[in-house]
């Protein structure tokens, strides 16, 4: 079984107008969640093999944040995935090596959040279950999905994930505080 995590990066800055999209830098909120996010998947246990990254500064920056990852991942930062669509990221996990156990891709919506209702498939989205409705509703910035994988990468497809996890800075824990942390 293979694990899918799918980030999207955390909130960036609209402050330096003379910036290009690609170049704008996370907030300090932004930040703050990606920290937090971090923190959650150590606790969680969630370590990716591959971290694929888009190459603008604000996901760069929502990795970095993630620091420390436990494993020390081999990470790819790529041209491709910025503002990609669902199916350009699909084909990106297809030519993951078939040895990654987990993979993290960290991206940018409507892409990542069309590829996640994608990978859960019609038949799951349909069912309405509290995950899928929740997932159903928007992909805010620097939430994470965790899907299991019975495919090979290369046969990755539509319907080919099971859906485990929504997590969003939303529901992590206040700092200070020790809570279990939704599945």
């Amino acid at each position: 079984m293979r694990q899918l995590l799918l980030l999207r990066h955390a909130k960036s800055s609209w402050d330096d107008p003379r910036l290009s999209d690609h170049a704008r830098p996370l907030n300090a909120r932004g930040r703050r969640a990606a920290v937090a996010m971090g923190a959650a998947m150590r606790e969680l246990g969630l370590v990716p093999d591959i971290v694929l990254v888009s190459s603008a500064r604000r996901t760069l920056q929502t990795l970095e944040a993630l620091a420390p990852l436990d494993g020390s991942p081999l990470v790819e930062p790529m041209d491709d995935l910025y503002l990609a669509a669902w199916p350009s990221l699909l084909d990106v996990l297809r030519g993951v090596r078939e040895t990654a156990r987990s993979v993290l891709l960290i991206g940018h919506n409507p892409g990542l959040h069309e590829l996640a209702m994608a990978l859960a498939g019609p038949a799951a989205m349909a069912a309405g279950t509290p995950m899928t409705r929740r997932l159903a509703d928007g992909y805010p910035t620097a939430t994470l999905t965790e899907f299991a994988l019975a495919l090979p990468w290369r046969r990755l497809e539509g319907g080919g994930g099971r859906l485990l996890r929504v997590l969003s800075p939303a529901d992590l824990p206040a700092a200070g505080e020790t809570t279990e942390l939704p599945a």
